[in-house]
């Protein structure tokens, strides 16, 4: 009997992941492109968790034999101005700023949630004081108010994230307290306020995961940015500082002075950034397809 069990257990496991790569092939096929920035995505973030196994050399260690050492058999990539082995950095900096892009994604997403909650729910004078705050800080752009909370804070990998998760606070507010001033008002959370809900119960249990959809897509779209914003931190002196490899600091470090005899320490770095962006871009466009119901066809 408990073979049988086991054998049933089997075959419910084995059609559960047959429909799902049936699924996913079906999304792949309608979503072409965003199945190529889900599989750049998958390919930074397995080369971030796997670094230590998948780069060939220490991202660390110099060689002054091998200074601006152009690509080769041992060096795919070539090596830097101290010998450092230019694809091993580029591996090892897909952590840092998949690091940076999540961790500012995830706190300034939490944030903003508090405060979009707060702010569609509450209304009166703490909308008013709120809606006016993040009106300002709208006002500048991401970049420019990352670079001050960066030059405040000072360059390391902590104060990184928070400089650039403050910054995205504001749209997420924005979104969550539409979507909050939507809801509020619809028939099952007046059915959950006659059932003597709290408010705060009702804005947890049924407003918030009704803005679940829109928040993935705008966490996509934000991703790319804070990945983005980190390497221009970076590149500045105002973001991750050595040893860690970010692809900013490298194009910093090699931009001026060696792009005509070694330009192989800029086209590397610039790819890796363009296809993190650009595969998380393509990524959330898919996304916001198959969520928002207005946009299927």
């Amino acid at each position: 009997m408990a073979a049988i069990d086991h054998r049933r257990e089997l075959d419910r496991a084995g059609a559960n992941v047959e429909g799902w790569w049936s699924g996913a092939l079906h999304l792949a096929r309608r979503y072409p492109l965003g199945a190529v920035g889900g599989a750049i995505v998958v390919v930074f973030v397995l080369a971030a968790i796997f670094a230590d196994v998948v780069a060939p050399h220490d991202p660390l260690q110099t060689d002054a034999g091998r200074s601006l050492a152009p690509p080769d058999a041992s060096m795919l990539f070539g090596a830097d101005m101290m010998g450092r082995d230019m694809m091993s950095r580029i591996i090892h900096g897909a952590r840092i700023s998949l690091a940076v892009g999540i961790g500012s994604t995830l706190l300034g997403g939490c944030i903003g949630v508090v405060i979009g909650l707060m702010s569609g729910y509450l209304l009166g004078w703490f909308d008013l004081l709120t809606q006016r705050i993040i009106d300002i800080m709208q006002a500048l752009p991401l970049l420019v108010m990352a670079l001050v909370m960066a030059a405040s804070l000072g360059p390391s990998l902590e104060n990184t994230i928070l400089a650039i998760s403050i910054p995205l606070v504001p749209q997420v507010a924005r979104v969550v307290r539409s979507n909050t001033l939507s809801l509020r008002e619809m028939p099952f959370v007046e059915a959950a306020r006659a059932g003597g809900m709290t408010e705060w119960r009702i804005a947890v249990r049924h407003v918030l995961p009704n803005t679940i959809a829109p928040l993935i897509v705008l966490a996509t779209a934000q991703l790319g940015s804070a990945i983005l914003t980190e390497a221009s931190l970076s590149f500045l002196g105002l973001g991750v500082p050595e040893p860690y490899p970010s692809w900013g600091r490298m194009l910093s470090e090699s931009a001026a002075e060696y792009v005509r005899v070694a330009p192989w320490l800029v086209i590397f770095p610039g790819i890796a950034i363009s296809a993190a962006v650009f595969g998380t871009n393509l990524m959330g466009d898919a996304l916001r397809d198959i969520l928002d119901p207005r946009e299927r066809s």
